[in-house]
Parts: structure tokens; sequence; C-alpha cells
């Protein structure tokens, strides 16, 4: 099947990484599937970010998973966003709210989830999830069974 021209600016070109947050990275492309339910994860293992009061950097696995419908992140967009956060300071859990909500704007899927496993700081390891179904439809439900019986 032949892609349409998607105007992506990050697949195939030059790669440059910005020293601060950078939503605008981010680009989708069209979902040449929108009749199936199926679902697209990412593991970024090597999410770095920083701890807005010490400035010391946290290491953390980001996961998204998500349920597209027209539109799907590209994925080195994606990288260089995720990359985005290395010189951001921000709690644990306002980095995965941030991800989620940032891309919900972005592609509008019908479900989406976001998790990250900060490595311990402090003997303490924290996992922040957030989750997101469209309201009004069976996503939503979706949304808030996987809330109530996440761990």
């Amino acid at each position: 099947m032949e892609r349409k021209d998607e105007h992506l600016k990050a697949l195939g070109g030059d790669t440059r990484y910005s020293q601060n947050y950078a939503p605008e990275v981010l680009e989708t492309f069209e979902n040449q599937h929108p009749d199936n339910d199926y679902w697209v994860r990412f593991n970024c293992p090597e999410f770095t970010s920083l701890c807005p009061i010490t400035g010391q950097p946290d290491f953390a696995e980001i996961r998204i998973s998500y349920i597209p419908d027209r539109r799907m992140v590209e994925s080195k967009s994606l990288k260089l966003y995720l990359f985005s956060f290395r010189s951001h300071g921000d709690f644990h859990e306002d980095c995965v709210n941030t991800i989620m909500k940032d891309l919900i704007a972005l592609m509008d899927p019908k479900y989406i989830e976001v998790t990250g496993f900060f490595t311990p700081r402090g003997g303490i390891s924290i996992y922040p999830f957030a989750n997101y179904g469209r309201p009004g439809t069976r996503w939503e439900a979706l949304a808030q069974e996987r809330f109530a019986r996440h761990e």
C-alpha cells in the first residue's frame, strides 16, 4: 500500500534535539485502518527529566498504549518529544499526565494510557499511571475499568 505524502518533517529528516519541552515536534499520520480497533504500544526505556526542586536527573521507562482513531503519532517525532523532557523540570506524575494530554490533543485517540516506571530515588520508586477514554463512548467505560483494576 502506497502512503500518501503526509508532510512528516521528523521522519527522514535531520534529527534535531530540543533542549526544552517541545510538544510542537509531535507529528501524526493517517490511520490506514480506522475501522479496526487495535492497540499501539510504545516503550521508551531511556526517558529522563529533571526534578523541579533539586535539578537532579530522573530516569524512567515510559509506556504509552493507545487505540487510534483517525490519526496516529509518528514514532520519530514521539522520540524527539520525549527527549525534550531531558532538561525539563517536572515531577514524575506531571510528566506522565503532560505526555498523555499532549497526545490526546495531537491525535484524539479512542483510548490512551501512559505509565512511568521511574527508578528509585532515596529508596522509593514512583510509577504514575494516567489514562483516558473518549467521553460518551465505550472507551470511557474501558478507561474507568482499567483505572479501577490498575496495580
